[in-house]
């Protein structure tokens, strides 16, 4: 059990968040949400004792294991990838450790009545923990994790470091599930993953019997993880029972009747001092005025959060582009002897949203960069059709960003021909407002940059999307800005993502890479796992959406 009661932490001078209290039982499913900078991560160091609170007390018993996953990589050099995701497991390999000591100190011919008793419940003891924790199997659990985090088993013995920093993360998630806690912990366990990933965490976790408590930007992974959810809203924490789905139609649902009391009030004190103004000179009407004036004082004023009004991204007007917008005739791209596409043929049409499908390396990002015309095919043609305005958003864009850059200054370099009032406009858009503006690049997190990014691709009209992993790093309120964007997108989208919620919602076609080849569904991501028997390409599990 985990009890949070009364807990506060300071930010500067003021409350990150204050009065937080709920408790996670034995076997609970609990998700964490809020806006990015709310105290997420903050209560899960809270939990896991690298910080403590301000006010109040965090109680976990002394024999309860917490597993905690973090963003944050340990150090990991000279071992192999086998090793690291056994090295969490420390305190069960030394029961092992003990376990022999106590077998040999039984064989022992002098030993006594009196401390064989003893150490055979020492042993009893170390054993039945040993048991419960999977000390046994150890090796081979990691092994299964690995492998359904995307690992072949001949990483096993390679070194860690030989790895990106993206695999890593893989490694250091492995390490957490190896363990087998009484809670897991974590702080978005589905980044860096693939959607092949995703759905073996998913299920996965679903076998899990300890306590889950977690974030992740994925709302399909939320919802089908959590039967609660903790929010940090406005400096505050509160409870709501049920999954994402259901917390998201309360807030709006709440948001909707604050936002409606605000107007009311706005109107009535509108009345108000439109009365004071006019009859303020009349002595006739001196009581009436200065009744108003102390009512309105009085008047507990209803505001509506700045961080909680409706955002919406606009797309500036573009030319309607031709029926054809793009020709994929037998395109073949190789590096080295290995081949990634191999006679890929399909035509996107105007208005056509296309979701691309394939396990890891199956060549999306390739074929992505060379219908936006950055990467030349071996064989074949990527050509594109008359009065189109494309614009690409790679997996590595913010790269592109200069460093030493302010968030206005990137924006206002696409458009340097507009004022200083539409380059704003744009960015309220993506969520920078006030002196958000002014901060330089360097200093944004990996989230804020792809803001900055998808703030650059709006700046200027385009009719042909060309996104890869558009949504990588960003929380789920900027999700679903942009995810309410493309919808009104009037334009051709071809897109690669791993959140099934995006893929759900935006493709009406998916194209399906596989083994170098294509092949075409006419229809969203419904029709296509309908017609594979709900398998994700290349996987044995099931690929659950809606």
């Amino acid at each position: 059990m985990i009890a949070l009661t009364g807990v506060a932490k300071f930010q500067g001078k003021k409350y990150l968040f204050k009065d937080g209290s709920f408790q996670i039982n034995p076997g609970d499913r609990v998700g964490l949400v809020g806006a990015n900078g709310s105290g997420k991560t903050t209560i899960f160091r809270l939990i896991n004792k690298e910080e403590t609170p301000d006010e109040g007390t965090i109680t976990i018993p002394e024999k309860f294991v917490v597993g905690y996953f973090s963003q944050d990589m340990s150090e990991m050099k000279g071992v192999t990838v086998l090793e690291a995701a056994t090295s969490g497991c420390k305190e069960i390999l030394a029961l092992g450790v003990d376990i022999e000591k106590y077998g040999e100190q039984l064989s022992d011919p002098e030993l006594d009545a009196d401390a064989m008793e003893k150490i055979l419940e020492q042993l009893g003891e170390a054993q039945e923990l040993f048991e419960a924790r999977g000390g046994y199997d150890i090796e081979q659990r990691a092994k299964e994790i690995l492998a359904g985090l995307g690992y072949k088993n001949s990483d096993f013995d390679r070194q860690i470091t030989e790895f990106s920093g993206g695999w890593r993360m893989r490694v250091e998630l492995a390490k957490v599930l190896v363990q087998q806690p009484d809670a897991l912990v974590m702080d978005e366990p589905t980044n860096h993953l693939d959607l092949e990933s995703i759905v073996w965490l998913e299920e996965f976790l679903g076998r899990f019997k300890g306590a889950i408590f977690m974030t992740s930007h994925d709302r399909d992974f939320m919802n089908r993880l959590v039967n609660r959810i903790v929010a940090i809203e406005f400096g505050t924490v509160n409870t709501y029972s049920g999954n994402y789905d259901f917390y998201a139609k309360e807030t709006a649902q709440r948001m909707s009747n604050l936002e409606a009391a605000a107007k009311r009030q706005d109107d009535k004190l509108a009345k108000e001092e439109e009365f004071i103004a006019r009859f303020k000179a009349r002595a006739s009407h001196a009581a009436q005025v200065q009744s108003r004036v102390k009512m309105i004082e009085k008047m507990d004023r209803i505001e509506v959060p700045q961080e909680a009004r409706a955002v919406k991204l606009m797309w500036p007007d573009a030319p309607r582009s031709g029926d054809v917008v793009a020709t994929i005739k037998g395109v073949g791209k190789s590096y080295g002897d290995k081949t990634i596409l191999q006679g890929i043929d399909f035509t996107i049409k105007r208005n056509d949203r296309i979701a691309l499908l394939g396990i890891n390396g199956a060549g999306k990002s390739t074929l992505l960069k060379m219908i936006a015309q950055e990467l030349k095919a071996d064989e074949g043609d990527c050509s594109l059709g008359a009065s189109l305005y494309p614009a690409y958003f790679a997996q590595h864009q913010t790269e592109i960003l200069g460093k030493d850059q302010t968030v206005f200054d990137a924006v206002q370099e696409v458009i340097p021909t507009q004022s200083r009032g539409v380059v704003q406009n744009i960015l309220g858009s993506m969520l920078f407002s006030n002196d958000d503006v002014e901060k330089k690049v360097s200093v944004l997190s990996g989230g804020e940059r792809t803001r900055v990014v998808l703030a650059r691709i709006i700046a200027n009209p385009c009719n042909f999307l060309i996104m890869d992993e558009p949504t990588n790093h960003l929380d789920m309120k900027t999700r679903e800005i942009l995810l309410e964007a493309l919808m009104r997108f009037e334009g051709t989208i071809i897109f690669v993502s791993h959140d099934r919620h995006f893929l759900r919602e935006i493709a009406s076609k998916v194209i399906v890479l596989d083994h170098g080849h294509a092949t075409e569904y006419l229809g969203g991501l419904q029709y296509f796992l309908d017609k594979n028997g709900n398998k994700f390409p290349g996987s044995e599990h099931t690929l659950r959406v809606g």
